[in-house]
């Protein structure tokens, strides 16, 4: 089972990382915080102080065109904010 499946890169998220050290990603619905702990840490080389984790909801979407209204929605997903020791940095863009 894949655990971290993405980064979150939003100016909400990316603040966090800037001012309090803490990361987001969306993470595999079925783990659970020690799980995503063991991973992000084998992952990036940094010790992580503490896991928040958030199931957020699906959404429906409505997008209008010629033919009428295109209705679908978006999955739900899990989300983990993780907080790593003071100093340490995860680069999530990696070779970008």
């Amino acid at each position: 089972m894949e655990i971290l499946i993405k980064p979150v890169i939003t100016e909400k998220a990316e603040t966090l990382a800037e001012e309090r050290n803490k990361y987001t990603f969306v993470v595999n619905k079925k783990a659970n915080k020690i799980q995503i702990k063991k991973a992000v840490e084998d992952m990036y080389n940094v010790s992580v102080t503490d896991v928040n984790t958030s199931v957020m909801p699906g959404k429906v979407k409505v997008r209008g065109t010629r033919s009428g209204y295109q209705i679908g929605k978006m999955s739900a997903y899990k989300k983990a904010v993780v907080s790593v020791e003071e100093g340490e940095v995860i680069d999530v863009y990696g070779n970008v």
